[in-house]
């Protein structure tokens, strides 16, 4: 059983060797642990310092990606690279690398194939009230669009199957997070979450600038998320809201008929038939979007069935460790 251990790393030459020091280097039930690092575009001296280091395998970035595409270049090279199981944990040393191993047991144990860590939100010091409240309100919003129990929803300490990490797909480019738990819920991935710890805060979160650029992205991603995935479900109910209210209106305008008072009332019947025929309209987009997503889960079976073909055809061949993997992507 191997377990390789992603960092992704954006200017991380300081923290990283504390992130290192801090992880795991035997876990029951795992055979071979192995490090690999995602450089995003880093200017400093951050691929120099895990040479140093000794880790076992480097993605490289000429230039900056964002976390997103970071985190699957990451899960592609472990999956290459042979991982039966990949750990997701962020260079900034935020989370206790002992934790790892709850990450990893219901997985071991069969009880899931993905597994997030859960925060310990409300005893963390240098979460202000306003995060500590839109964490857990952002959480209540995703695990609603995802169908799933995810309290931590934002959370980056996670760990994955090979069967799990095959089949994510992430299509914006800015956090993997939130997109992944609404894949995850749609397909009926097996997901839990466990109490992990955190360490003090190394250095201010490079993910947003303000608190308001983080709401307005998240929501973006969630939003665009489950119309991705649930498109009927989403418009088909703006579209019987509107219909509804269409109907409502030209209800009231018949009563108005029958008592004889419909004289200055002709505006709502105008207004009735634009709200019904733009209901119509929005549920047939449903529809058609719904045929779409039908189209996008063949895809994503047959990129999956080609990924597996392709990861076990290269895990027959011997792996090459301390590999860098060269993603130019100018």
């Amino acid at each position: 059983m191997k377990l390789i251990i992603q960092i992704p790393c954006y200017n991380e030459e300081t923290t990283l060797p504390l992130t290192i020091a801090d992880l795991p280097r035997h876990i029951d039930g795992i055979d071979v642990i192995e490090y690999l690092i995602i450089n995003d575009g880093s200017t400093d001296d951050t691929i120099e310092v895990a040479r140093r280091l000794e880790i076992h395998h480097i993605v490289n970035f000429t230039k900056n990606r964002g976390l997103a595409r970071g985190f699957m270049a990451g899960l592609d090279a472990g999956l290459l690279l042979g991982a039966d199981m990949i750990v997701n944990t962020d260079a900034d040393n935020q989370y206790v690398g002992e934790d790892i191993e709850k990450l990893v047991r219901p997985i071991l144990d069969g009880q899931a194939d993905i597994v997030i860590g859960e925060r310990p939100i409300d005893n963390i010091e240098h979460f202000s009230k306003l995060k500590k409240r839109l964490q857990r309100f952002g959480s209540l919003v995703v695990r609603f669009a995802s169908g799933t129990q995810v309290p931590d929803a934002p959370s980056g300490f996670r760990a994955y199957s090979r069967d799990a990490a095959m089949r994510i797909n992430v299509v914006n480019p800015y956090t993997y997070t939130l997109e992944t738990i609404v894949q995850a819920g749609v397909n009926r991935t097996a997901i839990k979450s466990v109490p992990i710890r955190t360490n003090p805060e190394t250095r201010e979160s490079r993910l947003f600038k303000s608190m308001f650029g983080y709401v307005r992205r998240s929501t973006s991603i969630i939003i665009r998320s489950y119309i991705m995935y649930r498109p009927l479900k989403f418009l088909g109910t703006i579209g019987v809201a509107f219909f509804s209210l269409g109907l409502f209106i030209s209800i009231r305008f018949l009563i108005l008929l029958f008592v004889g008072d419909v004289g200055q009332h002709v505006q709502s019947l105008i207004l009735s038939s634009l709200l019904m025929m733009l209901g119509v309209i929005i549920i047939v987009c449903g529809i058609l979007a719904d045929t779409v997503s039908v189209n996008r889960k063949l895809l994503e079976d047959i990129q999956y069935r080609v990924k597996r073909m392709e990861i076990e055809a290269k895990n027959k061949q011997q792996s090459t460790t301390g590999q860098l993997f060269n993603y130019d992507l100018r």
